[in-house]
């Protein structure tokens, strides 16, 4: 998600994956401190993500909810990433978690 703007429905952008891929994504669902959805798109491969976020003391708790899904070609390289991306998604929340950590200290 680009640095220099606030979070929003619609918002659109790219970034390079940990696997060197750069998806096209775009937020589908947004309501602040409630949910977060995103659907990725690269190529033959569409995935998307959805976080739910519940108010737990001073923090939250996340639940996440992916789906990745190819066609033709891509077919067998979406399954494979499916079964991966919850690894995936789990090392990316726990970034994101020292990230508001880090902007919450200073």
């Amino acid at each position: 998600m680009p640095d220099d703007e606030e979070p929003h429905l619609g918002q659109a952008w790219s970034e390079l994956t940990a696997v060197g891929v750069r998806p096209h994504l775009v937020v589908t669902e947004f309501v602040p401190f409630r949910t977060w959805a995103e659907r990725g798109t690269w190529r033959g491969v569409e995935a998307s993500l959805r976080l739910r976020f519940t108010a737990r003391g001073a923090g939250c708790r996340v639940q996440a909810e992916g789906e990745v899904i190819g066609s033709g070609i891509y077919a067998a390289a979406a399954l494979t990433s499916g079964l991966l991306a919850g690894r995936a998604i789990a090392a990316d929340l726990r970034k994101a978690g020292r990230l508001m950590a880090h902007r919450a200290d200073g």
